[in-house]
Parts: structure tokens; C-alpha cells; sequence
């Protein structure tokens, strides 16, 4: 592990998790993906900085995950991801996918619009916004999938799924709906929409999955999410 802060691959990560996650850094697959990062990072730019490679777990320890929305790759584009699905840093451009997000949230429930599309304040109440590989090259799509990520993420989900109870996951478009095999739909609410991207043609609307959620948190003696951003 020391290595890999030497190396600017920040492996530091919030303490419920390290304790639940610590057989998966220490496996072969994980080791063997800390090393191809390592060679990446010498010769490309690599997304999101070190530092925000965990900030979905930093920002949402283990026993405070309520809610998981599961996202595919972060942001290639300078600035965006910080490690965050579908979020971006205050003052960063919102992307068009968190708009029909934040469009959905308004017609469900009647909250304006934010100015930002940053999703620290929703991390921080319990949402884990995690995609299922943590790190891109700049400018390259899809660049480091099938490294490791995906297995590290698999577990992630399976362990929630497991380990807690009464959880909300959101899974929004195909890709999201192939992680439904890993979670116990006994113990959990499954919500499945399409994708929010403006490709999907507007078939994200009309899904309500904000109120949804919160009914089933209320019900089951949990605190209710505050979607409204510009609230927090």
C-alpha cells in the first residue's frame, strides 16, 4: 500500500471500509490491477486525481449506505470526475445524463433545479455513488475497463447486499440492470429505470425513483433523503 501512495495512486479510504474490504486489496486480481494503474499513470493522465479514486466511500461510510446508484465509468474530461457517479465539482458544467437527473427530480418531487451538479451533499446523507470502474484516461472512454475494476465493485455490491438490510438500489439503463443478479431482492428494494441519458430518448422520465425511494427509507424507520442540493 505504500507504493501505491508513493506512486500518486491514493489508496486511502474511509475505515468501515478498509475493515470490510481489506481480503480485496489484498488479492491477486486487485494487486495485479494497483500495478497496471501505476504503469498507466506514467504514461497517461488518469481520472479522477488519486486522491478521488474512494470519495464515493469516503464520503458514505459503510454502516451509513442507504441508498446505491451505480454508474459505468467516470467523467473522461478535464475536471469532471472527483469519484462521484453522474456528480461533477462545484462550478464544472453539468452533464447532460445529471440534467435529465435533476429534470426527473423536479417533476417527482417539485424541487428546483440545481445550480450545481455536485452529489457530495447526497453522498454525505447515504447515497454510495459508485461506478463500476473507478478510473479512466483522459479522453478514453471505456479505457480501463476489464482491469480489475469490475471485480472490486461486483463484491462491493454483493457485500451490501449481504451484509445490510432494507438498501435502495437504483439501477438506471442496462449496464446498471446486469448488477441485479448480486443483490438479494428479498432483503433490499430494486428500482430499475432506463438510462438518464439524453440518448435513451427521455424513457428516464416518469420513473419517480426519488419519492419511491424515500417511501421504502420512511417505511422501513429510516431517514428520508434531502434530494434538493440547493437545501443542504
Amino acid at each position: 500500500m505504500e507504493e501505491t501512495i508513493k506512486t500518486g495512486i491514493n489508496p486511502i479510504i474511509e475505515d468501515s471500509w478498509k475493515n470490510v474490504l481489506i481480503n480485496q486489496f489484498n488479492s491477486d486480481y486487485f494487486i495485479q490491477l494497483k500495478n497496471f494503474l501505476i504503469e498507466e499513470k506514467k504514461k497517461y493522465i488518469i481520472f479522477p486525481p488519486g486522491p478521488f479514486i474512494f470519495s464515493a466511500f469516503n464520503l458514505t461510510p459503510f454502516e451509513k449506505v442507504k441508498v446505491v446508484i451505480i454508474g459505468q465509468d467516470p467523467y473522461h474530461g478535464e475536471g469532471q470526475a472527483h469519484g462521484l457517479c453522474f456528480s461533477v465539482p462545484t462550478n464544472v458544467d453539468i452533464p447532460p445524463s445529471l440534467k435529465n437527473i435533476f429534470k426527473e427530480l423536479q417533476t417527482d418531487l417539485g424541487v428546483e433545479i440545481p445550480k450545481t451538479g455536485n452529489l457530495e451533499p447526497w453522498a454525505k446523507q447515504g447515497v454510495l455513488l459508485i461506478n463500476a470502474t473507478l478510473t479512466v484516461r483522459a479522453n478514453q472512454p471505456g479505457s480501463h475497463q476489464n482491469k480489475g475494476w469490475e471485480i472490486f465493485t461486483d463484491n462491493i455490491i454483493k457485500l451490501l447486499s449481504e451484509e445490510k438490510r432494507k438498501l435502495v438500489f437504483l439501477l438506471w439503463g442496462k449496464y446498471a440492470q446486469n448488477k441485479e443478479i448480486l443483490i438479494d431482492n428479498s432483503k433490499h428494494l430494486i428500482l430499475k429505470a432506463a438510462h438518464p441519458s439524453p440518448l435513451a430518448r427521455g424513457a428516464f422520465f416518469g420513473c419517480r425513483h426519488f419519492s419511491k425511494a424515500n417511501d421504502f427509507l420512511f417505511r422501513s424507520g429510516q431517514s428520508k433523503i434531502d434530494w434538493a442540493l440547493e437545501n443542504i
